[in-house]
């Protein structure tokens, strides 16, 4: 990873530029998740994905605030945990939260990420999906980032790390340490509406409607979305995560809180 750290990058100084130039005061002074995004020793490979993420529109609709306990499930190298610490700041706290697969899946990335402690609110842990480490209520916000259809893949393949889940266990714990009023956001790749959980296996992706329902039953009120990344040329058929398609699925982004506040 590129710590550096004190240099902005060409791409950086020119959309600081093109913000203040632009007419009237909110685009003259950028906001927490445009300047998360901006922030001095993110890394290059980070950079490359916010073109395709967009992560402060993303972040900017779930409303992260600074001082938040913020979950990231299945943060696997920790992109959005590390744009999640510059929102919340010094008296917020991040949660890694990778299971076993992931972190092997990922070569323990996060340990990059971590080092030297450049994201000194950021902590990892190992969990069990089913079984997390956390009290009831004791998060503000959690972050679901095209892994929710995972809850439902059954891998096959021999000596696999990745456990057979009960998605709905799943989503009770989740459920479970969400304190109520509290934030959920949720990115994943759409399959084609009307096959539910089917394409979560062969394509790695999930209908948005059968997500915003699975949320709900679990105390969940949904209240934001947005097209920000949605791709039309993409037909649904492909897998997500291998080319051609890898970067640029259709994904719908859903904004829920938690109930009972």
């Amino acid at each position: 990873m590129n710590r550096s750290g004190l240099r902005i990058s060409a791409a950086r100084a020119l959309l600081i530029g093109f913000a203040i130039a632009l007419p009237g005061a909110a685009a003259a002074e950028p906001d927490i998740y445009s300047s998360a995004v901006v922030h001095p020793g993110r890394s290059e490979a980070d950079l490359k994905r916010d073109r395709i993420d967009r992560p402060a529109e993303v972040l900017r609709l779930a409303g992260l605030k600074p001082g938040m306990q913020v979950g990231d499930l299945l943060a696997g190298g920790g992109y959005y945990s590390e744009l999640a610490s510059y929102i919340v700041g010094p008296t917020g706290h991040v949660l890694m939260l990778n299971d076993l697969a992931t972190d092997y899946w990922t070569n323990n990335a996060w340990q990059k990420r971590l080092a030297d402690s450049r994201l000194p609110n950021v902590e990892h842990r190992r969990v069990e999906l089913e079984h997390l480490p956390l009290p009831d209520a004791s998060l503000d916000a959690m972050l679901i980032i095209k892994v929710y259809h995972d809850f439902y893949w059954v891998d096959a393949r021999p000596n696999t790390p990745w456990p057979k889940l009960d998605p709905q266990a799943v989503l009770s714990e989740i459920a479970r340490v969400v304190k109520p009023g509290g934030v959920l956001l949720l990115v994943d790749h759409s399959a084609k509406a009307g096959t539910g959980s089917n394409d979560a296996g062969r394509l790695h992706r999930i209908a948005e409607s059968y997500a915003r329902s699975d949320f709900e039953k679990h105390g969940f009120q949904y209240v934001a979305t947005t097209d920000v990344l949605h791709q039309p040329n993409d037909d649904r058929s492909l897998l997500s995560y291998e080319p051609p398609i890898l970067g640029h699925t259709h994904r719908f982004v859903l904004v829920f809180h938690k109930q009972g506040a």
